[in-house]
């Protein structure tokens, strides 16, 4: 379970988190939604340690993240973040193997060569894994990324706009991999996303961030209303059901 409590955050004079509460039982996908600005990022960089906290406390399971040693917080969780750069000269391949690195020190076995296959398979990576990441397409970079994340097969996975540079097609078999890995796996992902009818078709619950505060958190069919969506981003929107799913249109 995760548990997030009284999480305030200032970056520089600006009050971006404001008394954040929140638990996720374990499993499915949890989308962080909310317009630009609204703390979304901030709040999963707390989440992953990569910002120190002001105030409050987050645990993973138990494990408060400001005490945990990293060793052991890289196999609870793992985090992709919007900005990715890695200056090596790696193949897709050693770049997904990377990500095993919290399992097997520098050395990998059998079982880290077994995971990575299964990973680059499911992320379609499989038949360019000896190409060099800074010769793929931005799609394709993004893609080798979640794989590199995957790969560490940690229990719960943070994934901060995992759809950026991917066109319709990726963007979705992207999202129906991670349904899959939440589904079969058992791994809770939490991810923030812009595009709210991919969140919907996809997660399991919501939570809406505004002005650094959540306004409304549950389940999509509860978040997903015209008076909710509308307080959210500030404009006006029509829901309809189509083959089950809940998709937002926007007026123009």
């Amino acid at each position: 379970m995760i548990k997030v409590q009284n999480i305030s955050k200032k970056l520089g004079a600006k009050l971006v988190l404001d008394e954040v509460n929140f638990s996720l039982k374990k499993g499915g996908i949890t989308a962080i939604i909310g317009a630009n600005g609204a703390g979304k990022s901030t709040l999963l960089s707390l989440m992953a340690r990569l910002l120190p906290l002001d105030c409050g406390q987050i645990s993973f399971d138990d494990l408060d993240t400001g005490k945990t040693p990293s060793d052991v917080l890289a196999k609870k969780i793992s985090i992709l973040t919007q900005s990715n750069y890695i200056s090596a000269r790696l193949t897709v391949l050693q770049l997904v193997m990377f990500g095993r690195f919290p399992h097997h020190k520098g050395r990998p076995q059998k079982a880290d060569h077994a995971h990575v296959a299964k990973i680059l398979e499911l992320m379609e990576l499989d038949e360019i894994a000896d190409r060099f990441i800074d010769q793929l397409s931005g799609g394709q970079q993004q893609r080798a990324y979640i794989a590199m994340i995957l790969s560490q097969d940690s229990d719960y996975i943070l994934l901060d706009e995992p759809l950026n540079n991917l066109d319709m097609k990726h963007a979705r078999n992207i999202m129906q991999s991670l349904r899959k890995i939440a589904d079969e796996m058992n791994k809770s992902i939490i991810l923030v996303i812009h595009d709210i009818n991919f969140a919907a078709a996809y997660s399991d619950l919501f939570i809406a961030l505004k002005d650094g505060k959540i306004i409304v958190q549950g389940s999509v069919d509860e978040v997903m209303t015209e008076g909710n969506i509308e307080l959210i981003y500030d404009m006006q929107v029509d829901i309809k059901t189509i083959d089950g799913k809940k998709h937002a249109f926007y007026y123009t």
